[in-house]
């Protein structure tokens, strides 16, 4: 069944493409914009052409390629159309009042890094694990724009929001295939999985969600904010999907609930879950059930990674050496001093100290001869870039890789409870011995809660019946004549 047979009569349900507009190069695509239409030039060459979205007024211009507007998103650096301008500023400042917030930074949760200290927390509080995706993370943000339609926007942690093109994703409301989420946020991870047969998909892996239908979750418990997610926003999307299956190939990417297991599942996660993921894994996360959503570091989410994925996000400075003129250089003119742009520089490391601040030198990244070619090979600037370091088996930072999701290195706090892991790592074979005991607090804990509750609706019980067990006990006499002293609860 194609995709118009499948929908027939639900056309509000998810936009076609069924119309295909031809523009001249620099025309304007109105705000009355008609839904799921693909905009390409006459001559069907990418074109940049302005194109209004989003729901603040005035209606600002968004550039874009206009390509074909629906289908599985490619990128994991560039997940849809990137907000630029007064239009990205209207998009923060909306998020802010969203949250209540007055900064317009980015408002995600932040991990602290597993160190040994914290096989003892994990005893005192619950804990839920699951695996760390080797994705990029993004808060997704539903709304409408301002004919009321629904769109949904990808946040990066440079607080970068990028555009999903309309008709590309739908997020039903329970009972109403039809109406949609708005003024809701999502904490999630941007992956692709690979497929049977070649190939990969992209999947949008919750662990969150921030606020519903403009309704806050931050105060409620992971739980609760997980079980207010699945019920009003999974299920109902995961329903539509199974009546609609036809609609997957149109879908910016698929969303999944990530799994959570409890924290002293240990053994499970690694010679199970990670072994068959169908995506890169880096390490684990360890949330705090009982706790708030937390803006910035959160002491309470906990990441732990293998020693091999230890690492730091640095800012990159590059020193190259500076030559004297020899006798061939001078007799070609040059004779003042010069830098070798072509000799390995020195790798200055610097990390963030806040905004007042400047940025603090911490050491420097060590590259061997054929690093330094694999990077000067990519042609791309790299002063002032941010560059992901691991600590050798010799205690010098290695290139893992450019983070150019971040706009800013790690803060020294960050690096120094890095650092703090490094130093005293924990293996996998501790958190698989420490599952023991991390299990029998959470045991003991539920019994004592269980304990508590079954007293609670004793007390209750009792005090329907009108008998006060905190009164103090009278004598005989003092009760009245004629009255006996009360007997056991059911007894006259």
């Amino acid at each position: 069944m194609g995709r118009a047979e499948g929908m027939a009569g639900q056309d509000s349900i998810i936009n076609k493409i069924n119309v295909v507009h031809y523009l001249k190069h620099g025309s304007t695509i109105s705000s009355k914009i008609k839904r799921g239409v693909e905009y390409r030039s006459r001559s069907g060459d990418l074109e940049q052409i302005p194109y209004s979205i989003g729901n603040s007024q005035p209606t600002y211009l968004l550039y874009f390629e206009a390509t074909k507007m629906t289908g599985p998103v490619n990128s994991l650096d560039a997940p849809g159309l990137k907000a630029e301008g007064e239009l990205l500023q209207s998009m923060r400042r909306e998020v802010a009042d969203l949250l209540g917030k007055k900064v317009h930074g980015f408002p995600g949760a932040q991990p602290v890094s597993f160190a040994r200290k914290h096989l003892v927390e994990l005893t005192k509080q619950d804990y839920y694990v699951c695996e760390k995706s080797d994705g990029m993370r993004y808060l997704l943000y539903l709304t409408i724009d301002t004919l009321g339609e629904e769109i949904q926007y990808l946040i990066d942690r440079k607080n970068n929001f990028w555009w999903i093109p309309k008709g590309a994703l739908h997020f039903p409301v329970p009972g109403d295939v039809t109406r949609f989420h708005k003024d809701t946020l999502i904490d999630g991870e941007l992956v692709f999985d690979k497929v049977p047969g070649g190939g990969t998909e992209p999947k949008y892996l919750v662990f969150d969600c921030m606020v519903l239908d403009n309704n806050s979750l931050m105060n409620r418990t992971l739980d609760k904010r997980l079980a207010y997610f699945k019920e009003r926003i999974f299920t109902p999307y995961t329903k539509m999907m199974r009546e609609y299956p036809d609609e997957k190939q149109y879908q910016h990417f698929i969303m999944e609930l990530k799994t959570m297991e409890f924290a002293y599942a240990m053994e499970k996660m690694f010679q199970h879950t990670l072994p068959n993921l169908p995506h890169g894994n880096d390490g684990l996360i360890f949330t705090c059930r009982m706790t708030d959503y937390k803006h910035g570091t959160d002491q309470n989410i906990l990441k732990w990674k293998p020693e091999s994925e230890n690492s730091i996000d640095f800012r990159l400075s590059l020193d190259f050496p500076l030559v004297q003129p020899d006798a061939q250089d001078i007799e070609e003119g040059v004779t003042k001093p010069y830098y070798d742009y072509d000799a390995v520089p020195v790798c200055n490391l610097y990390v963030y100290k806040g905004d007042r601040d400047d940025d603090q030198h911490w050491g420097t990244m060590y590259l061997d001869d054929d690093e330094w070619e694999s990077l000067k090979s990519l042609q791309e600037p790299l002063e002032d870039r941010i560059v992901e370091c691991f600590m050798d088996s010799q205690k010098r930072w290695r290139y893992m890789r450019f983070r150019d999701d971040k706009d800013v290195a790690n803060h020294i706090s960050t690096v120094n409870s890095v650092i703090e892991s490094i130093t005293d790592r924990v293996t996998e074979k501790d958190l698989i011995a420490a599952a023991k005991g991390i299990r029998d607090q959470w045991k003991r804990r539920e019994a004592e809660k269980h304990g508590r509750e079954k007293k609670e609706a004793e007390n209750n019980r009792m005090a329907s019946m009108g008998v006060s067990h905190g009164a103090p006990k009278r004598k005989a006499e003092e009760q009245g004549p004629g009255r006996p002293s009360p007997g056991p609860p059911g007894k006259g």
